[in-house]
């Protein structure tokens, strides 16, 4: 199910949104690595990292994530003219909303007190809604790639 028509195709492929997020998104993902890494050594030896480590990593990555947001809402906005939850993105930006949402829990859950070993499994939940959301991200970008190999295939780009 194709989300772009030709003429939102060439909009994407031309604007700067398409770049900054294709330059942040594998960022994200290096920083994700680091923090599921730094998270699960704590978790089995908290000798090897301190907690603070923790902290520091997954700071980091929510605040990747919400640029990618605030940037993803730009693209959005200059490809289809709406913000955020187009129906074109729909799916992704729940996803987004859900990982986000579980991202700042962890801050939340941290300034209210609970101990460390809940705030590492709360960790561990950020880190897979971010895998759901990136997940699903790929298939689409996998699909509308195709959807523009056919497009080419026929003449219409």
């Amino acid at each position: 199910m194709p989300r772009y028509t030709p003429e939102q195709l060439a909009k994407r492929n031309a604007s700067v949104w398409t770049d900054i997020q294709l330059i942040l998104a594998p960022i994200q993902f290096v920083v994700f690595l680091t923090g599921l890494v730094v998270t699960f050594l704590y978790a089995q030896n908290d000798q090897i990292f301190s907690f603070y480590w923790v902290s520091l990593v997954i700071l980091f990555k929510t605040l990747l994530f919400g640029l990618l947001l605030i940037t993803g809402a730009f693209f959005e906005k200059e490809i289809f003219n709406v913000w955020i939850y187009g129906k074109e993105f729909i799916w992704e930006d729940v996803g987004s909303t859900v990982a986000a949402f579980f991202h700042l829990l962890y801050f939340v859950m941290a300034y209210m007190g609970y101990p460390e070993d809940v705030l590492i499994w709360e960790a561990f939940l950020a880190y897979f809604t971010y895998v759901i959301n990136a997940l699903q991200y790929l298939v689409r970008i996998l699909l509308e790639k195709r959807n523009e190999r056919r497009l080419k295939a026929g003449g219409v780009l």
